[in-house]
């Protein structure tokens, strides 16, 4: 198997595949906290392992030189797999804001919006502006969402996943552009979308392990009732 020849492509590669580390680093790492809440960090998981499993597929498809026929195998998993990591965001940010019971009841009819997502991709010979305008939407509502738990101070942690879901919309844009740059290496907007998710991921993480610590430390520090 042979290395794809572009430049650029490979930046991609790289850079899909650093997005995948990450989110398998930050999973394992949620996995192995002592919470309380279960069910928000299995959600949480869930979509670190869907993000870094379209991720690797990503890095695969543009790392690799593949014929055209094995690359759209690769990208309906990958693109399935996106529609999911959307969906379960914005879950979580229903969780955040209106409690576990409200994401619970939200939660399939989160999986259906993926599904149709990734059918309309199929549909329509897999056209990645579909998922640019499905993210910004999701994206824009779970923003809002964390914004009023940071500004009401509901939830340790919300500025931060705000600030991460702030550089994912940029993300998205510098994905639907035709930037390029020159950083030692040749980047197109692809490897550069794939930059800025990293920050984004990074941020988000943090304010998840934030919340879930918290919400811990104020379980264990509740007096017991007689």
């Amino acid at each position: 198997m042979q290395l794809n020849p572009s430049a650029t492509e490979l930046t991609t590669a790289a850079t899909d595949a650093a997005v995948g580390l990450l989110s398998l680093v930050v999973l394992l790492r949620l996995a192995a906290m002592p919470v309380n809440a279960t069910w928000k960090r299995a959600l949480w998981c869930w979509v670190l392992g869907l993000l870094g499993l379209a991720s690797v597929l990503g890095a695969v498809a543009h790392g690799l030189a593949l014929s055209e026929s094995v690359k759209a195998m690769l990208w309906r998993p990958l693109y399935l797999s996106l529609g999911l990591t959307v969906a379960l965001f914005l879950i979580g940010g229903i969780h955040d804001w209106r409690g576990e019971a409200a994401a619970r009841v939200l939660l399939p009819w989160a999986v259906g919006i993926g599904v149709t997502f990734f059918a309309l991709t199929q549909l329509l010979g897999g056209a990645f502006l579909i998922f640019v305008v499905y993210e910004a939407i999701a994206m824009a509502a779970t923003l809002a969402m964390y914004v009023f738990l940071s500004v009401t101070g509901r939830l340790a942690g919300a500025r931060m996943i705000a600030v991460g879901i702030g550089l994912s919309i940029v993300a998205a844009a510098v994905q639907a552009s035709a930037f390029s740059v020159q950083l030692i290496v040749p980047f197109d907007h692809n490897g550069l979308f794939h930059l800025v998710q990293l920050a984004a991921t990074a941020a988000i993480a943090s304010g998840v392990r934030r919340g879930l610590e918290t919400k811990e430390w104020q379980a264990s520090a509740r007096p017991a009732r007689s």
